[in-house]
């Protein structure tokens, strides 16, 4: 099956309210074009300078969202078109979007990035945390972004009741983050689930999953 057809194959199967991002990192733009063509508009990379440089070379109408590990001295190379930071771990990296974006006289769109998983490698704040800094007076100040919501990543394992456990867990937080009344958060995205277990995480509540290989196919790893 081509690109094309595994996108639209995706899409048939999926809610109205329930966002695809087609995970193109290490792709080529040639691939990522074919999913253009078939209509697709977000694309997810997990490297900045990756990022820039597809956005350079593909169509101005793409929506990129930046959902690996973000560096805080890296926000600058995607400040000015990036739509969507999934990878939100901490304030002070809030804090270091907010400069940056006010430097192009944007908003720029965040979520959360909650730990969920129970493996170490996972990054990610607590529920506790991501409490504190919705409710701080200096969060409420940062006038250049917007946290739309929460992002979470479960454990990499073929236990299904676990994962469950943990998209359940994810979902519960942001339902109880949502009353949190402060300018700066819209509540509405919760970005869980990939090609393995999307439709796991929208039975759970997902409106936005990250999906990779089951569009373009394994990803190669030695280039």
């Amino acid at each position: 099956m081509s690109i094309a057809d595994n996108l639209n194959q995706i899409k048939s199967t999926l809610p109205a309210h329930v966002t695809l991002v087609a995970v193109s990192k290490t792709k080529p733009v040639a691939d990522l074009m074919e999913a253009y063509n078939a209509g697709q508009r977000i694309f997810g990379e997990n490297k900045i300078q990756e990022m820039v440089d597809k956005h350079e070379q593909m169509p101005k109408d793409i929506n990129w969202h930046m959902i690996g590990h973000v560096q805080r001295n890296k926000v600058k190379y995607m400040a000015p078109f990036v739509s969507l930071i999934h990878g939100v771990d901490n304030y002070k990296l809030l804090q270091e979007i907010n400069k940056q974006a006010a430097k192009h006289d944007r908003v720029i769109n965040c979520l959360l990035q909650l730990k969920i998983a129970e493996e170490d490698s996972k990054f990610g704040m607590s529920e506790a945390d991501a409490k504190a800094i919705l409710t701080s007076e200096a969060f409420s100040e940062l006038k250049n972004i917007q946290v739309v919501g929460v992002m979470g990543m479960a454990t990499f394992t073929d236990d299904e009741d676990q994962i469950q456990k943990e998209f359940t867990r994810l979902k519960s937080i942001f339902d109880t983050l949502k009353s949190i009344d402060t300018p700066n958060f819209t509540p509405k995205t919760i970005s869980m689930g990939m090609s393995g277990d999307y439709q796991l995480a929208i039975d759970c509540g997902s409106t936005m999953i990250r999906v990779g290989s089951s569009i373009f196919g394994a990803r190669n790893y030695s280039n």
